[in-house]
């Protein structure tokens, strides 16, 4: 089957020829129908050797859905039949600690001393025709939702919704959240964030194409950054500051913008991996009570949920559907910041149905 590898640490993918899982024990196998990119695929690809636990060469991909290919000989027959359609879960733990007991994988006590982290991180993923998932008890059901919707859903959508959920006490009625870095997680945040709480949405990117994708995704403002964009955020906030940041992009100046636009007693929510540091101290400008949060994709029980807006038509990703075997461009293109929202791969023998064969993507617009 084709699926695309990282072969070495710092070297571009590759997709190749391998052969096809057999499922073992509670193993299921999942004949794949869509496969999201996102910048932490290209975190993994850059990363330098020793720097995560993982030993390549691995199968990358790790949002990931599809349908029930075939089950392992103990895997647990109930509610799952060939032909069925899921997304995966994709942080993977040990399976049985506290944290993984309760569908909190991705807080897995042992993650210290596991050599993956989840599909696609460490172990085999979904930019493949196949893919092998541990246990029926990582496979949400997705019905008749498109897969090119399902996938990305389960890290972009999942993880937007995680990092919300943290904030949910401070989003109540007359208050402002702003989100930094309208992108594959960013569009989806400001869309859940409208259908899940009354506060008034900013949001703030470099690109005009993306202030144009926060609008129809339905902020109530955009703008670029610019000196005075902290001044302009606390304005559109009653001249008191945000109650909350969601910064996407995790650069030095977007967590400065962060703190320098935050009210008293507001939080930050740091989901972006763009490297930037902000020193934390008891005096200084970050604002008195400032609240700090980490959070890493979502728990198995949020999943669900998730996709549930995206049913009642609350939430849409746009998104470029690609042919699996332009993945090289596609990663290419993603880092000179040319693909619009987010890619989804597809394979081969699922994309011949599609009008384009080409990364000159097919759309799915947000309908707001």
């Amino acid at each position: 089957m084709q699926a695309v590898r990282l072969t070495a640490w710092q070297r571009d993918p590759v997709v190749t020829e391998v052969e096809r899982p057999v499922p073992r024990a509670a193993e299921v196998l999942l004949r794949v129908e869509a496969a999201g990119l996102c910048h932490s695929d290209v975190h993994v690809v850059d990363a330098p050797a020793g720097t995560l636990p993982y030993e390549p060469p691995f199968t990358l991909g790790h949002e990931v859905a599809g349908r029930v290919e075939a089950l392992g000989p103990d895997a647990d027959p109930d509610g799952l039949s060939v032909g069925d359609r899921f997304v995966v879960y994709g942080p993977w733990g040990c399976g049985s600690c506290a944290r993984c007991a309760a569908g909190q994988d991705n807080y897995c006590d042992r993650r210290g001393t596991l050599s993956w982290h989840g599909v696609g991180l460490g172990r085999d993923g979904g930019m493949a025709e196949y893919v092998l998932v541990p246990s029926a008890r990582h496979l949400v059901p997705i019905g008749d939702l498109p897969a090119d919707q399902a996938a990305p859903l389960s890290d972009a959508g999942l993880t937007s919704y995680h990092a919300i959920a943290g904030l949910r006490d401070l989003l109540g009625e007359g208050t402002t959240v702003a989100v930094i870095g309208v992108g594959g997680l960013g569009h989806v945040a400001i869309q859940i964030l409208r259908a899940t709480t009354q506060s008034r949405v900013l949001a703030v990117d470099v690109r005009e194409e993306a202030l144009t994708l926060a609008d129809r995704s339905g902020a109530h403002f955009a703008t670029l950054p610019r000196a005075d964009t902290a001044r302009v955020l606390r304005t559109q906030a009653d001249g008191v500051g945000v109650d909350a940041v969601l910064d996407f992009a995790g650069t030095t100046a977007t967590l400065e913008l962060a703190a320098a636009a935050l009210r008293p007693g507001g939080g930050l929510a740091l989901v972006g991996s763009g490297g930037g540091r902000l020193t934390v101290h008891k005096t200084g400008f970050l604002p008195p009570g400032f609240r700090l949060s980490l959070p890493f994709w979502g728990t198995l029980p949020e999943l669900p949920e998730v996709l549930a807006l995206a049913r009642s038509g609350a939430v849409r990703v746009e998104t470029e559907r690609i042919p699996l075997s332009a993945a090289p461009e596609a990663f290419a293109r993603l880092r000179r910041g040319q693909v619009r929202a987010r890619a989804v791969l597809v394979p081969d023998s699922t994309s011949e149905s599609l009008a384009s064969h080409t990364c000159d993507a097919t759309i799915s617009a947000t309908p707001q």
